[in-house]
């Protein structure tokens, strides 16, 4: 007897539990080898005073199980509620969010009929990682963080998940043009790992017009994969191009868990009415079946609701008059599903799994990062000062001058507005104020910088935060600033 594979469910909020229901009976009558542990998370924990969503004892199911397939939440808006999405994703190390964006025409209304994009998109750095600041009452700050083994671990993913499911390309979305620093080290990595398959194509493109791109002509792209804001709004857009956001599933993999969602919300309004489509979330299901070694099963689910789709048989949200033939609630799906397990489409494009699309990718970081000389050659001090004259705050800046450290260049907003101002450049309250050596060897040392703060200090200019400066093998490390 095949091995069965322990898995940890939650029905969620809303319409969680009905398509929850839908979607483990048609497993259950596939045959899938699994053993559920259920769990509660989303809005009741919430309003027992848990701002995570989620108690210890389901997290430990999670770390035992390490497989998650989840139905949408509830998050209350007030109470100061974090996303439970986010947090798990952090505490499991979920750095892959793969989501496949698929045209099903003429069942599903799309412009693009042609449509098979898979969207690859990290999922715990970049502005995600939740790093804010309030500066001054003016001034708010994000930190954007890009590593190297971050980049290089969902660029490896993308390009074996193309390998192992007969994807012929794999496309870049950055803005290096722009964020030379963070998103120029995200596309080296792409370039570095991209050689490293030969078999498989590879273009990049600036996101702006990428996205134009997938969204007027997606037969274009194969598999995408970007960072984690941009990887965030365009699954969404190209889900929705391709259909219906209510037919879309995703996977969030790590080395070692996993957790399956749909991608829409728990649509409290139609809760508890037999309304729902539960195809998102039986979709996700297929690709966790995947992931646990059973394509078997993935393959006889995934090509019985195709079947269903193509013989008309349609909750509320596709139905379309001469085109369906039927249309029915979410029960009555999952039965119409169940019933055709065994046959393929004969319209729509039969799908196949194989044992290799199952395999765990060794996503740890291969191609180590070159040793490089580090030097110290300036400090930003960030000062508070009510906007207006910059020449103002620039003479009261000069004046802490000293110990080997001249002040060069101060910008507002990023934009240089001292020395020779501009009248039209607009200013906040925050100036960033750049010192570097003010003799011939750039390089300096860190007692400067706090001797600097000293006299920036005892001159009674408040100052908010500091940024060091490096080169990196005699090349900045900073980014410029516009206008110098």
């Amino acid at each position: 007897m095949a091995a069965r594979t322990p898995v940890t469910i939650a029905r969620g909020d809303g319409i969680g539990p009905e398509i929850m229901d839908a979607t483990l009976h048609i497993l259950r009558a596939a045959g899938a080898r699994i053993d559920v542990e259920e769990i509660e998370i989303g809005e009741k924990v919430y309003l027992r005073g848990n701002t995570a969503g989620i108690e210890r004892r389901s997290i430990e199911s999670l770390l035992r199980t390490k497989v998650f397939l989840k139905a949408p939440i509830t998050t209350p808006q007030s109470g100061g509620c974090k996303s439970l999405n986010v947090t798990t994703r952090k505490l499991l190390g979920l750095y892959a969010n793969v989501r496949p964006c698929v045209a099903y025409a003429p069942y599903v209304r799309t412009k693009h009929p042609g449509m098979d994009v898979v969207i690859v998109r990290e999922n715990e750095e970049d502005l995600y990682a939740g790093v804010e600041y309030q500066q001054t009452p003016d001034e708010t700050t994000a930190v954007k963080i890009i590593t190297r083994a971050g980049s290089e671990r969902i660029v490896r993913y993308a390009f074996e998940y193309a390998r192992r499911n007969n994807r012929r390309k794999v496309t870049c979305f950055m803005k290096d043009n722009i964020m030379k620093i963070t998103d120029g080290l995200f596309h080296r990595t792409f370039n570095e790992i991209g050689a490293l398959y030969p078999d498989i194509q590879k273009e990049d493109w600036i996101v702006d017009i990428g996205a134009a791109k997938l969204a007027d002509t997606p037969e274009l792209f194969d598999v995408v994969v970007m960072p984690n804001l941009y990887g965030d709004i365009l699954s969404d857009v190209a889900a929705q191009i391709a259909g219906s956001i209510s037919l879309a599933g995703s996977a969030n993999i790590g080395m070692k868990h996993a957790m399956f969602e749909a991608i829409h919300g728990s649509a409290p309004r139609r809760a508890n009415q037999n309304l729902a489509n539960p195809s998102g979330l039986l979709l996700c299901a297929v690709m966790m079946l995947v992931h646990i070694g059973q394509p078997d099963i993935a393959e006889l689910v995934h090509n019985a609701w195709l079947r269903t789709m193509e013989d008309g048989i349609h909750t509320y949200d596709i139905y379309k008059e001469g085109i369906s033939s039927r249309q029915v609630g979410t029960k009555e799906f999952a039965e119409a599903a169940a019933a055709r397990l065994g046959q393929r489409p004969e319209k729509l494009r039969p799908v196949s799994y194989s044992a290799a699309a199952a395999q765990t990718v060794d996503a740890r970081a291969a191609i180590p990062a070159a040793a490089r000389q580090r030097d110290l050659v300036g400090v930003d001090v960030f000062v508070y000062h009510e906007p207006g004259d910059p020449n103002r705050v620039g003479a009261l800046v000069e004046g802490v001058n000293g110990d080997g450290l001249k002040l060069q260049v101060i910008s507002s907003r990023g934009v240089k507005v001292y020395p020779e101002p501009l009248p039209d450049t607009i200013t906040s309250d925050s100036w960033r104020c750049r010192f570097v050596s003010s003799g011939e060897n750039p390089v300096i040392a860190p007692r400067q910088i706090l001797s600097l703060l000293g006299r920036v200090a005892a001159a009674g200019i408040p100052w908010s935060k500091t940024e060091h400066l490096y080169n990196f093998d005699g090349k900045p490390g900073y980014s410029a600033i516009q206008g110098y």
